[in-house]
């Protein structure tokens, strides 16, 4: 008697794989294992990214904060210690956001930073 290939189970499997495989080119979006190991390794691109685009933009709102003290007299270190003594609890996002948006908000709290160093 033949072995069983697991017919309609294979077929459900395969056709989850290439699905995801949709867009690549050649081979890689008609061919079940090069459409297999396409569609792994781009699993693991993102999953990686997704960590990575956190990092970019806490990255971003830095240089942003840093940007506007430039012409203030006091670095970035400084103005977030500062911010840290006066007890003000807002994030890197919304500092950023305050300097590009509302400058006379954010001028308060380099001068708040500066008196509580």
């Amino acid at each position: 008697m033949p072995r069983a290939g697991s017919g309609p189970a294979r077929h459900k499997k395969q056709k989850k794989v290439l699905k995801a495989a949709k867009g690549y080119r050649a081979g890689r979006h008609k061919l079940y294992r090069s459409a297999k190991e396409a569609a792994m390794r781009a699993g693991k691109y993102a999953f990686a990214g997704r960590r990575i685009k956190k990092r970019d933009y806490r990255s971003l709102w830095i240089t942003r904060i840093n940007a506007a003290l430039d012409d203030k007299d006091i670095s970035y270190s400084r103005f977030i210690y500062g911010l840290k003594k006066a007890k003000v609890d807002l994030n890197r996002k919304a500092l950023s956001e305050l300097a590009i948006a509302d400058t006379t908000a954010f001028n308060k709290l380099v001068e708040l930073a500066i008196a509580n160093q």
